[in-house]
């Protein structure tokens, strides 16, 4: 089941981040600070995140963080799959691909794109996200931090 995090969750969502970010799926770590402000962003109704918990036999098996944003590349709305982590008790029972599919039915209609990234060693989920439709985007990334 793919339900949306409520205020309760908090910790679970803190528990799922933090295994995420300690995973090879990241490239490097991120403040404690970040789940917390993310959580109180999504527990406020942020118009640009959004954060689920996806269960299995009424346990937390994983969430997904999507961002919501437009694009004037495709002419409408993106969502970014911003996170997307199921923990590892739980691969390999379909999650992943039913995280997807709930994700076009919920947002099919209003998304004319849906985009995520992964680290480069990360095939599993490459396999799963090409499998799925996805194709690569020949773009670099670079960043600029706030201070």
């Amino acid at each position: 089941m793919i339900r949306e995090m409520h205020l309760q969750d908090k910790d679970a969502f803190l528990m799922l981040a933090r295994e995420f970010y300690a995973s090879p799926a990241v490239l490097h770590g991120v403040p404690e600070a970040n789940f917390l402000r993310t959580f109180q962003e999504i527990a406020a109704g942020s118009p640009y995140v959004r954060g689920y918990i996806i269960e299995q036999d009424g346990m937390p098996a994983g969430y997904a963080l999507l961002a919501l944003t437009y694009s004037n590349e495709v002419g409408g709305m993106a969502v970014w799959v911003e996170e997307v982590y199921i923990r590892e008790a739980f691969r390999g029972r379909g999650l992943g691909a039913q995280f997807f599919a709930w994700l076009r039915a919920e947002y099919g209609q209003s998304a004319r794109r849906f985009r995520l990234e992964l680290t480069p060693g990360n095939e599993g989920a490459a396999r799963l996200y090409a499998r799925l439709g996805f194709t690569p985007l020949d773009y670099r990334q670079m960043i600029l931090d706030a201070d």
